[in-house]
């Protein structure tokens, strides 16, 4: 499931960066003729994006498969709820856009904000849906829950705050676990990155001064505290295998881990470069590697001087 909920999120980013060109109507008001052209044009890009995304999931990930009357799957048990964080990562930041290609059009912030916020629950109820008609899957209440909870995150935050003050982010590093299943982990470096939920880390990244200081504060904006989560010792979803394709899979403990590291976010780094911005925007959905402690559901903790 991570596979397609990256290819949406790398689908919708591209509306951000193309808004950045309309940016100068976000600063100052418009008049009501050039609005209705701005929204039109971010609706009707919306829309393009959101067919082509859908189609391109059917055929890439679902056509092969055999359909089936709806039904309903719980795999609330799965990969240690990995997949649940994945889920609200990728409504998180899929609403972030949808809401600023609105205010980049010109629109104000509470239309914007109800338009769209919920794109990203939208983009993955019809994944959802897509599952649910699926013989090799099936729509799961926990991923929509999970959902729910990655747009209720950005649009809380924006309606209580008018900025995001906790921001979910992702990061991966190698492990060792795809070399026993690369059907199910990925065989290659950017399928690894898809699809092993070993190295897959899904963060909640806290900013020091919009949360505890007040603006006088010199205290960098940009420096945030993270509190990351990821699991390990996991060669299948529910459970590991012992054997693939007649080898024998050495015996991994499945383990829950909690991390804590320093953050930047780079969306309050002062740049005035546009095209600097937006790219620091784009990419401040991944969490820079910095010193960490973790400690996992055994008790174990660890010092990492550079966590990926």
């Amino acid at each position: 499931m991570m596979k397609k909920i990256i290819f949406i999120l790398l689908a919708t980013i591209y509306i951000n960066a193309s808004g950045q060109e309309s940016a100068v109507v976000n600063q100052q008001p418009i008049d009501s003729l050039r609005l209705k052209k701005n929204l039109g044009i971010v609706f009707g890009t919306e829309a393009v994006i959101y067919t082509g995304s859908m189609t391109g999931l059917y055929y890439l990930w679902y056509a092969d498969y055999p359909q089936s009357k709806f039904h309903f799957y719980n795999d609330n048990a799965e990969w240690l709820q990995m997949d649940k964080a994945g889920h609200a990562t990728t409504a998180y930041h899929v609403g972030m856009i949808g809401y600023e290609a609105l205010r980049l059009a010109g629109w104000d912030e509470k239309h914007s904000l109800l338009y769209g916020g919920p794109l990203g629950f939208v983009f993955l109820t019809t994944v959802e849906v897509f599952d649910g008609l699926s013989d090799g899957w099936g729509f799961s209440w926990g991923d929509m829950a999970a959902n729910a909870l990655g747009t209720g995150l950005f649009m809380g935050q924006q309606a209580l705050w008018h900025e995001q003050r906790i921001s979910m982010k992702y990061s991966y590093h190698n492990t060792q676990f795809p070399q026993y299943r690369p059907d199910l982990l990925g065989s290659t470096l950017p399928e690894r990155m898809l699809k092993d939920y070993n190295g897959q880390t899904i963060w909640l990244s806290f900013n020091i001064k919009s949360l505890f200081m007040n603006d006088e504060s010199k205290f960098p904006s940009w420096i945030n505290v993270a509190l990351g989560y990821s699991g390990e010792g996991m060669t299948g979803g529910f459970y590991n295998t012992t054997n693939y394709n007649g080898q024998i899979i050495p015996e991994f403990e499945r383990a829950r881990q909690f991390v804590i590291s320093p953050d930047i976010d780079l969306t309050r780094i002062p740049v005035k470069n546009k095209f600097l911005k937006s790219t620091l925007k784009v990419l401040s959905f991944i969490k820079i590697p910095m010193p960490a402690v973790m400690c996992d559901s055994q008790g174990n903790f660890s010092w990492h001087w550079l966590y990926f």
